[in-house]
């Protein structure tokens, strides 16, 4: 049986924020180095944070301009959905249980469409690391309403419509 307090717990232990696509983040790391990309912008070589997803949130279809990895730490397995701009969907599950196809990291390309939602309610939350490089920066980050992206991949409307917000 889930603990709703075990993740607001974990949100105050980390000392986490609000994310604009849903949960909690909190950034546990952003490289000195710093790269110059090849259209001149400048971008930590990598950067990696804490989310925190409790039961019930999501993390909104988004994308951003750098690989993101995201590695799985603890709580209830986590449903990642991706969609390739060939439109091309498919959902993976990071946890624990390898034997159910279960893995503790994935990577998403850059550029890549892509959300996450807690699939069980046993512990309540689901608590994972992103670790993106070249480093993450909010002006790389896009986060459509469902019309727009229903437009670009009508094949996933039912999808699309449940991992976005309006």
């Amino acid at each position: 049986m889930s603990d709703p307090q075990a993740a607001q717990d974990l949100v105050a232990r980390l000392g986490l924020l609000p994310h604009p696509e849903g949960g909690f983040f909190g950034e546990s790391f952003r490289s000195p180095i710093q790269l110059t990309l090849p259209d001149g912008r400048i971008r930590a070589a990598s950067t990696a944070i804490y989310f925190l997803l409790p039961m019930g949130a999501f993390s909104a279809l988004h994308r951003v301009s750098s690989d993101e990895v995201w590695h799985f730490y603890d709580g209830d397995p986590l449903e990642l959905t991706t969609i390739t701009s060939g439109g091309i969907l498919e959902t993976r599950t990071l946890g624990r249980d390898l034997e159910a196809g279960q893995r503790p990291q994935f990577v998403v390309p850059a550029g890549v469409w892509q959300a996450a939602k807690p699939t069980q309610e046993k512990i309540g939350y689901s608590l994972v690391g992103c670790t993106v490089a070249p480093g993450f920066d909010f002006a790389d980050f896009e986060m459509p309403v469902c019309d727009e992206l229903g437009r670009l991949f009508p094949q996933h409307a039912a999808a699309i419509q449940i991992l976005t917000r309006d």
